[in-house]
């Protein structure tokens, strides 16, 4: 007799059958009944011991946390809580778990007491759910891409080049903190480094992805990514992963189909593949919506927010056509965003974005073709010169979840859109060269997988969908 799984115990056992099991210790209640859980499922099998019989050492020794080790038969339950449970035989004390010192007890406990204890929280239901979604969600994205015919690229951690332009990168070096070596202007001579140069933890994989659709035809990259920018918002991370496909021979508008169909694929198949973790999460936030004032709840439950996105046809719209919109609204001519919309060139905020989605179109929202001076340097210039081919897709609730373009092509605008905004040409020279052998319209866009799962699960910070944060003045675990 191998050892099975709960999972397994639960969907697919007969009653009478003799069972092994191993799990830790949810709960032991009356030195009989013990609800155990071995991470395959988000439900526990309730094993029930004959205490007169079991030697009062090992019953010490079942406490909350505690691994163990069981084999009994499979019956019909006395209980009306649960179908099945596990007569218990025989039991062994695999780990003990000192009940005073084990912080996860079973009561609630705020999220802010569990990202202190992060290496523990997935035992808790709501993590446990929230972490097999993540799973469930990982191997959706790759299912997906493999159908449609898209290659799996490995893009470098370790870059010399800032693919957003921003500067907020850490740097990677072996130079001595305290006296590194220094030129002859007296400043930090990075010759003398491991790579020779200057280079840091990539903020995207997108570039080097162009280099390889421009050879495979379409590829996708899922890393990790880093961003070193002072944030303790909610929404914000400082290592987060991303999902980033690149097509050649693709505009913009095959850009947004493509878009629109990966969400729509990806929230399916958590619906069909995750239906108990999701409705446990959602009767989670239900109680938590009852603790808010009327006004402040949402409209619709998790799942029927998700199946929101999945049944509508998301609204195309340009960015000129929403400030034309946002303008008129009564929010902004009431003063009532925190950021008034006044004139064409606005960058959008979420407080707009959700406005288009919850409150005007009621669906999801694609919006393109966005003004250059708030866009990245590799977007394709239109031909009024003022926009380029931008697009992001706005959810409910969230705002912006995903953000792409159909990427310049030509190398005499590309360098020109460079130059003007001040970025070293010479760092990019092998991107400037994709453009000289070969080129070819290509698309592609970012999915920040992190807001992904926030928006599956209901959760709403960001440090509570990654199993190890990492944000400014935390990298604990």
């Amino acid at each position: 007799m191998g050892n099975t799984t709960v999972i397994k115990i639960l969907s697919e056992s007969n009653k009478n059958e003799l069972v092994e099991i191993s799990g830790w210790v949810k709960t032991f209640r009356a030195n009989r009944f013990i609800a155990l859980n071995d991470g395959s499922c988000l439900e526990n099998i309730q094993c029930v011991i004959d205490y007169e019989n079991t030697d009062e050492n090992i019953l010490k020794k079942i406490t909350t946390g505690s691994a163990v080790k069981i084999s009994g038969k499979i019956v019909e339950s006395a209980g009306t809580k649960q179908a099945i449970e596990i007569q218990v035989n025989d039991i062994s004390i695999l780990g003990e778990s000192n009940t005073e010192e084990y912080p996860i007890q079973p009561k609630k406990h705020s999220f802010e007491f569990l990202r202190e204890n992060a290496h523990l929280r997935p035992r808790t239901s709501t993590f446990n759910a929230v972490m097999r979604l993540r799973s469930t969600l990982s191997f959706a994205i790759h299912k997906f891409f493999n159908e449609e015919g898209f290659y799996y690229v490995h893009t470098p951690i370790i870059t010399g080049s800032d693919a957003e332009g921003a500067g907020e990168q850490f740097r990677v070096t072996t130079l001595s903190p305290k006296n590194p070596d220094l030129n002859s202007s007296k400043e930090v001579d990075y010759k003398k480094d491991f790579f020779g140069k200057e280079t840091y933890l990539t903020v995207s994989g997108q570039l080097e992805a162009e280099a390889y659709a421009m050879s495979l035809g379409k590829v996708y990259t899922f890393g990790p990514t880093f961003r070193a920018e002072n944030s303790n918002t909610s929404r914000h991370l400082s290592e987060f992963w991303m999902i980033e496909p690149e097509a050649a021979f693709m505009d913009l508008n095959g850009n947004m189909d493509l878009a629109e169909q990966f969400l729509k694929y990806l929230l399916q198949y958590a619906l069909e593949n995750k239906k108990n973790e999701l409705e446990f999460l959602e009767s989670r936030l239900l109680e938590e919506e009852k603790k808010k004032p009327e006004k402040d709840r949402s409209e619709m439950s998790l799942i029927e927010k998700i199946n929101f996105v999945v049944t509508n046809k998301f609204k195309r719209i340009t960015y000129t056509e929403a400030i034309d919109i946002l303008r008129q609204c009564k929010p902004n001519k009431k003063k009532k965003f925190k950021y008034i919309i006044k004139e064409w060139g606005a960058d959008l905020q979420s407080e707009h974005e959700r406005y288009l989605v919850e409150k005007h179109f009621k669906c999801p929202v694609i919006i393109y073709n966005y003004p250059a001076s708030i866009k990245s340097f590799y977007m394709r210039l239109n031909d009024d010169n003022k926009t380029v081919g931008a697009m992001d897709i706005l959810f409910p609730g969230i705002g912006e979840i995903v953000g792409g373009s159909q990427r310049e092509e030509r190398a005499d605008v590309l360098n020109k859109r460079m130059k003007d905004i001040g970025i070293d040409t010479k760092e990019f020279w092998w991107y400037n060269e994709l453009r000289k052998f070969g080129t070819a319209a290509h698309s592609g866009f970012g999915l920040g997988f992190e807001r992904l799962v926030m928006f599956v699960t209901g959760m709403s910070n960001i440090r509570d969908v990654i199993p190890f944060p990492r944000t400014p003045q935390n990298a604990e675990f």
